[in-house]
């Protein structure tokens, strides 16, 4: 995560918040933080960013155990002779760092 988007996720947490007994109180619209707009831009800049995080969740999804870590570099390996082509670990990276091409 950027240090931009760091301090954007801390600033939210300094926001006027409701209590317990005034969230029981009224059942009114809640206000978000950010219109649409704003929201959209901001998902935009802070997941532009394509580059693996290393977070190992295509490791752990994958079905049959074809991604691993290299030992001497860290980063994500992928066994693509072992690979079914699924596409479980596409779907679920965060960051978009792993796509799907099909074979011709």
């Amino acid at each position: 995560m950027s240090k931009e988007c760091k301090l954007k996720i801390t600033s939210r947490y300094h926001e006027k918040t409701l209590s317990l007994e005034e969230r029981l109180r009224d059942i009114g619209v809640v206000k978000h933080a950010f219109d649409k707009d704003t929201a959209i831009k901001e998902a935009k800049r802070c997941l532009a960013n394509n580059d693996c995080e290393s977070c190992d969740l295509c490791r752990y999804f994958c079905p049959d155990l074809c991604i691993t870590r290299s030992e001497s570099t860290g980063r994500i390996e992928i066994d693509y002779n072992f690979c079914k082509g699924c596409g479980i670990c596409a779907f679920i990276c965060p960051k978009g760092a792993i796509t799907m091409l099909l074979e011709k």
